[in-house]
Order: structure tokens, then C-alpha cells, then sequence
């Protein structure tokens, strides 16, 4: 599912069969209404008289786009400030778990809201503020971690015969933090799917022309009753996707955690 959806956003102006944004004549009943999926337009049109199934392949770009370049945002700053504040530790490690643990008081979504009202919402606005507000959780389970790394036998042993902090945090420390930081990526890219939409169906994330699978559904709120393949098909889309990555996520920790293997 995960290759469809991607397959689809890449050659996306090779499979639609219109142009995303071309408002057609007959794409509309006698009216004003939108069509319903016939064979002309295969799962009907918006209420512009657009083609959906070009607009959802579109959408599907800007899902993971925001996806992948927002959660690896996210998870590069939590691994940086999780494994800083727990290998230096002290008052430097204190601060920044004390700013960590500020920002999970704050409700993900409403800062997301006020982050995207501030600045003018586009599509590098939307990753950047799904980033700042996802990196917390990654970080705490990264501090966790390293504590319980650095404080091994093995890592005594490395600085008994002089090593250098880089060889110990870089060689010795960062590698077993592969697989939580795999897992964790593969996981935060259903959840910035979710919340992206959630933020374009506000009408706060990203803004018209550029499709958004949760904006078409904010763009059809008042045809929910007449045209209802204008919430089922971009909602089914935005459900796949992340239960997609979800499934591939959980699969992972499963193979990469030595404690889950051989359990079903």
C-alpha cells in the first residue's frame, strides 16, 4: 500500500487522467452540484467541477512529502537533544529534559495551531511546524536510552582504556539506537499524516492551489450530506496510508527487538 501510495504521488501527472485545478463545465450538474463517480470522472467531482481522483493523486504528494521530510525533522532533533541530554547528563542534560518535558505540557495540536496561524501556512511551513511539535516524544525515549547504554559494563570498559567521547557516543552508543530511532520514524509518519490533515481540514496547513487530502474534505464541509464520496474517498485515503505505516512500523520493532522474537 505504502509502494501504491508512493508510486501514485511520483507519477502522478502521468496517471491523472485531468489536471488537478481545471474547473470543468460538465463537471458540474445543471445545478451547480458536483458529479458523483461516473466514467468520465472516476470518483466524481468537487464542488468546483474539479476531477477528485486527479486532486486525491496530487494530495498524496503533499501527505508524504510532509510525511517523510517533517518526522525525519522530528526525529533527528529528539535523537540530537535525547542522546545529548543523556550521555553529557548534568545541568545541561537537565535543562534540555526540563524544555522537553515543557513542550509535552503543551497539547500537540493546539501548538500546531498556533504555530501555523503565526506563520503563513505552505507546504515547508506545515513540515516545519509538525516537526517542532513531534520531536518530544522521540527525545524522551531517546534520553532513556542512552542512559541506560552509556551506563553498560562494555562502555566502562571503552573509557578505562582512553577513549575519545566521539568514538564512545558515535561507535559505541549510537548504532543500538538504530532500531528505536527506525521504528519511531516509520511510526511518527502516520501520526504527521494525520495531524497534516487534521491542520489543512482547520484551514490552517497547507493552502489551495496545492491539493491536500484534508483540505479537500475542509473545502467540501457543506456538501457532506449530498456528496458524500467528497469525504469517504480523501478520509479513506488518509486512513490507508497510516495504517499502512503503522502496520510497517510495528512490524519492524517486532524483527528489530530481540525481546519480541520468537512471540506472536
Amino acid at each position: 500500500m505504502i509502494v501504491l501510495f508512493t508510486v501514485s504521488a511520483v507519477f502522478a501527472p502521468f496517471i491523472a487522467p485531468h489536471p488537478p485545478d481545471e474547473q470543468f463545465f460538465e463537471g458540474l450538474t445543471l445545478e451547480g452540484a458536483p458529479l458523483p463517480p461516473n466514467s468520465n470522472f472516476w470518483l466524481g467531482t468537487d464542488l468546483l467541477g474539479r476531477s477528485l481522483f486527479s486532486r486525491l493523486l496530487y494530495g498524496a504528494r503533499t501527505s508524504l512529502i510532509i510525511g517523510i521530510a517533517a518526522n525525519g525533522a522530528a526525529v533527528l532533533i529528539g535523537a540530537i537533544l535525547g542522546i545529548t541530554a543523556g550521555y553529557v547528563r548534568g545541568k545541561v542534560g537537565m535543562v534540555i529534559m526540563r524544555f522537553t518535558d515543557l513542550m509535552m505540557a503543551f497539547p500537540a495540536l493546539l501548538l500546531a495551531i498556533a504555530l501555523a496561524a503565526i506563520f503563513k501556512p505552505s507546504l515547508w511551513i506545515v513540515a516545519m511546524v509538525i516537526a517542532l511539535v513531534n520531536w518530544v516524544q522521540i527525545a524522551r525515549v531517546i534520553y532513556s536510552q542512552t542512559i541506560a547504554l552509556v551506563e553498560q559494563e562494555y562502555i566502562e570498559a571503552v573509557k578505562s582504556i582512553g577513549a575519545a567521547w566521539p568514538r564512545i557516543l558515535f561507535i559505541h552508543t549510537v548504532p543500538h539506537l538504530w532500531p528505536t530511532l527506525l521504528v519511531w520514524g516509520t511510526l511518527g509518519i502516520a501520526t504527521t499524516v494525520l495531524l497534516e490533515a487534521t491542520l489543512s481540514f482547520l484551514g490552517v496547513g497547507v493552502r489551495p492551489p496545492t491539493p491536500s487530502w484534508g483540505g479537500i474534505i475542509y473545502e467540501s464541509q457543506s456538501y457532506f450530506l449530498d456528496a458524500p464520496w467528497l469525504v469517504f474517498f480523501p478520509g479513506a485515503a488518509i486512513m490507508l496510508l497510516s495504517l499502512s505505516f503503522n502496520l510497517v512500523g510495528d512490524a519492524l520493532r517486532d524483527i528489530l527487538d530481540p525481546t519480541q522474537r520468537g512471540h506472536q
